[in-house]
């Protein structure tokens, strides 16, 4: 079997847009009905937020409520954010119980404990080195290396093709690379949002990235031969 690295380059570099401010200013605006600083999280955040939301749903129109009843929740319940967890992560927890809520509305949940019932291999196994090579589980030849984000990823015709990867993923692997590579999230921050523990979420982060480079190499060799 494949090893599982705890740490993999991102698909692609996080799009998490202009930095926010400290989280105690974040608050203290929110609470002062600041709606610039409003403006900003809905900005920063409100595209990851629809990203997740939809892992749960089966209508691009019902994320969009889960996003918007989500914010809403935020306004009402930001004077009592205790601060125990970051802003964003206190963001994201209410946005994930209330997609799992429409969710199961929609019946469509899909339990978190079925993460390892993929047991076919994310990666061919014969790209790896076997136990009798230097280096057993290691890449025999190191995949071509992604473009960088001032490069071609950011054409549009890229994006959209990891945007279509990502659509395709199951919703679990979706929720985690969305969080790790859209939103920028720590590993941390991913189990405590989604509850899951850091082996599942390394799981699930590693199948997810796995399937999006593959769908990507068949892109740019496709490009390549017809160049």
């Amino acid at each position: 079997m494949s090893q599982l690295p705890d740490q993999e380059e991102t698909i692609v570099e996080p799009f998490t847009g202009g930095r926010l401010p400290p989280d105690d200013v974040v608050v203290a605006a929110l609470r002062a009905g600041d709606e610039t600083m409003f403006a900003a999280l809905l900005d920063t955040w409100s595209r990851g937020m629809l990203w997740l939301a939809r892992s749960h749903v089966s209508t691009n129109d019902s994320a969009e409520e889960i996003v918007q009843d989500t914010w809403l929740a935020v306004i009402r319940g930001i004077e009592g954010f205790e601060g125990r967890s970051s802003v964003k992560t206190w963001v994201y927890r209410i946005l994930v119980n209330t997609a799992k809520k429409r969710g199961v509305r929609e019946n469509r949940t899909v339990p978190w404990s079925s993460v390892f019932e993929q047991e076919r291999p994310t990666v061919d196994r014969s790209r790896f080195q076997g136990v009798d090579d230097p280096f057993p589980g290691h890449w025999k030849e190191l995949p071509t290396a992604w473009p960088t984000p001032e490069g071609e990823v950011l054409a549009s015709e890229v994006r959209g093709r990891i945007a279509a990867a990502l659509a395709e993923l199951p919703p679990r692997q979706r929720a985690v690379i969305t969080l790790r590579d859209v939103e920028g999230c720590t590993s941390e921050e991913v189990c405590e949002i989604l509850e899951i523990s850091a082996a599942n979420q390394r799981v699930l982060l590693h199948r997810a990235r796995a399937a999006v480079r593959g769908r990507l190499e068949e892109y740019f060799e496709t490009a390549r031969r017809s160049a």
